[in-house]
């Protein structure tokens, strides 16, 4: 039986990887085992419960002020174990983490095939942002298959090379997971707190953001909830001290902003599904509001995600507080500009990445 290694150590990985898992084990025709690095832990640990997913290798990396020398080392040595024992067909690696650049360089090192989910991506700045356009980059050099999440990511591939047969394009996983994780009728009581209210939610933990860029960002939402009396803010903290610390100082003390502890996938879909905007840093986020007909503000200066930009369900606002505030002060006043970002077009497919992907991995190997 062809074996299958599916590999990932994040929130967003599992998020993105395990609706691919369900599918290949719905179908039962190829041998599909789980290696989980442990990147993240608690919140890693939450997708996978919800998802219903055993890994069956832990590779358990995650140590207190771990840095990337660290993670791509504990990687890096214990994927040679996992690659030597099971001896896997193909191994599947998903985006641009420290996790899935170093399983790539090991199955590079043992000559072992990688599927490359989520594949060309690019902002062609290897340090914005920093290590993850580095990271994709170098497994696109390793990947034998790569499923591009849209045109624009597969004319990216094409634009370094890659054998236009080996890439697809799927869509994105996310929008698959979705549809596991959205209900209508969610209730919590975050969404009790805010109701009557406009939900702003917020994420921000990217490094380059750490600082400066970060404080005039939390000074921008801090004007926002202090000038719209009908605006509530909450904002799932990242682990970070260095982010928590900003957090409490800049955004502490008022009434209608909540800094609470990262949700799970399951309540921070949701929590995404009843909000106003989302003001964002992240990537996933910009895939996934959409999806929802949820503006977002993206306080980054470029981003590896330009289809939401060009769909007009994404604007980028970088960190400037004052471009910030305004940006959040228009979408609150205008209400044509809302309605424009809320109906726009989701690039990123209709939630068949999975079964796609599958598809083509069972005609080449079966």
């Amino acid at each position: 039986m062809v074996k299958l290694l599916v590999v990932f150590g994040t929130r967003p990985e599992a998020i993105k990887m395990c609706p691919l898992v369900r599918e290949f084990r719905r179908r039962g025709r190829m041998e599909v085992r789980v290696c989980v690095t442990g990147q993240h832990r608690e919140m890693l640990d939450q997708v996978l419960a919800l998802f219903g997913v055993t890994p069956d290798y832990d590779l358990k990396v995650m140590q207190e002020d771990q840095t990337l020398f660290d993670i791509t080392s504990r990687v890096l040595y214990g994927m040679k174990g996992v690659l030597e024992e099971y001896g896997p067909d193909l191994v599947f690696v998903h985006g641009d983490t420290t996790t899935a650049f170093a399983a790539s360089l090991a199955c590079l090192y043992e000559q072992i095939p990688v599927a490359h989910v989520e594949a060309g991506l690019r902002t062609r700045d290897i340090y914005t942002p920093f290590p993850e356009e580095y990271n994709r980059q170098a497994i696109s050099l390793a990947a034998k298959y790569h499923f591009a999440p849209t045109q624009l990511a597969r004319y990216n591939l094409r634009l370094e090379g890659r054998d236009p047969e080996s890439i697809y394009v799927t869509g994105n996983t996310v929008i698959d997971a979705l549809k596991t994780t959205v209900r209508e009728d969610y209730k919590s009581e975050l969404t009790e707190w805010a109701k009557g209210s406009r939900l702003i939610v917020v994420t921000a933990h990217r490094r380059e953001n750490l600082g400066e860029p970060m404080r005039r960002m939390f000074r921008a939402i801090r004007r926002m909830a202090d000038d719209f009396p009908d605006v509530k803010v909450i904002y799932p903290m990242h682990p970070n001290p260095a982010v928590r610390q900003e957090a409490y100082e800049l955004l502490g003390g008022n009434g209608r902003i909540r800094l609470i502890e990262p949700l799970d996938a399951f309540d921070f879909h949701n929590l995404m599904n009843h909000a106003y905007f989302i003001l964002s840093d992240s990537g996933g986020v910009q895939e996934e509001a959409p999806a929802m007909g949820k503006p977002v503000l993206v306080m980054r200066d470029i981003t590896e995600r330009p289809e939401g930009l060009e769909a007009g369900t994404l604007q980028l606002v970088g960190t400037d507080e004052e471009i910030i505030y305004r940006a959040c002060r228009r979408l609150l006043e205008d209400k044509d500009r809302y309605e424009r970002m809320s109906r726009a077009r989701n690039p990123y497919g209709s939630g068949t990445a999975s079964k796609k992907i599958a598809d083509i991995i069972e005609r080449d190997l079966l």
